[in-house]
């Protein structure tokens, strides 16, 4: 699918074109068919692949902590770890701290795993980019960035995230 209109003239005037939602919407829905099976090949979902970049970025996280940091429901991360350890890539332990609460370590297999699949995710963001100058590659990951911190807590008061898709509620 392409942001031409079936007659082959691009559409970037058009309201739909023009849509945040819609193009952010087009963007994951390109990037997640893109990199659900390269991600697969190394044993993991893309939610995985996520949490897996979460806990070797900050190790000693408890879940908590990680379900916040990569804005996931709790209860679904427990789901994405169960998997992750299943497949070797990720350990739990008690917190020395709270025996309650666990800390989730990668493991050297989930360590390699991760490794090979950015690469492989990198590739695809490569090709993604690959009409874009360099400068613009930057620039377009730097307002990224900047957006999804405080102006998507702003924007999200607080609310919890619901199913976009559901009919409104009368």
């Amino acid at each position: 699918m392409s942001l031409t209109t079936p007659a082959g003239d691009t559409a970037s005037g058009s309201r739909l074109h023009s849509d945040l939602h819609w193009l952010f919407a087009r963007l994951k829905q390109g990037l997640a068919t893109a990199e659900t099976s390269v991600v697969r090949e190394h044993g993991m979902s893309l939610w995985g692949y996520t949490v897996l970049m979460a806990i070797v970025e900050a190790p000693m996280r408890s879940q908590l902590s990680l379900a916040q940091a990569v804005s996931v429901d709790k209860s679904k991360l427990v789901l994405v770890i169960d998997e992750l350890e299943s497949a070797g890539l990720v350990c739990r332990r008690p917190d020395p701290a709270d025996r309650r609460a666990r800390i989730v370590e990668v493991t050297e297999d989930g360590r390699r795993a991760l490794d090979a699949a950015r690469n492989d995710v990198e590739a695809i963001e490569n090709n993604l980019l690959a009409d874009l100058d360099a400068p613009s590659h930057q620039a377009l990951r730097s307002v990224l960035r900047q957006l999804v911190g405080a102006p998507v807590g702003r924007i999200e008061d607080g609310q919890q995230a619901g199913n976009a898709c559901a009919p409104p509620q009368p």
